[in-house]
């Protein structure tokens, strides 16, 4: 069995996408809006650069998100990284305001 080869391991992660969306003056904690792999990651990535939804990556984060189902609230272990991805994205909404005059 040492010549085994297995295909399984050998494979190429595919890409993985999720899309969040978080209402800061509701009680709610962020919710799942999509999540894909392949493809659908592609598309997801895709019609945000196409709103201007700002990108973040973070591999971990997305494989956990990855495992959550759309209008899932994401779980408390994961918040403390989501609030950082919730402040780089204010953070340069903040710039393009700025730089809009406004």
């Amino acid at each position: 069995m040492k010549n085994f080869f297995d295909f399984r391991k050998a494979r190429e992660k595919r890409p993985a996408a999720a899309a969040l969306q978080w209402d800061p003056l509701s009680s709610e904690p962020p919710e799942v809006l999509a999540v894909g792999r392949g493809v659908n990651a592609e598309t997801i990535v895709r019609i945000a650069k196409e709103h201007d939804i700002p990108l973040y990556e973070d591999p971990g984060l997305v494989e956990a998100l990855a495992r959550l189902n759309v209008s899932d609230y994401i779980p408390r272990e994961l918040y403390t990284v989501v609030a950082e991805v919730l402040a780089y994205v204010y953070r340069i909404d903040a710039d393009f305001k700025k730089r809009a005059g406004g």
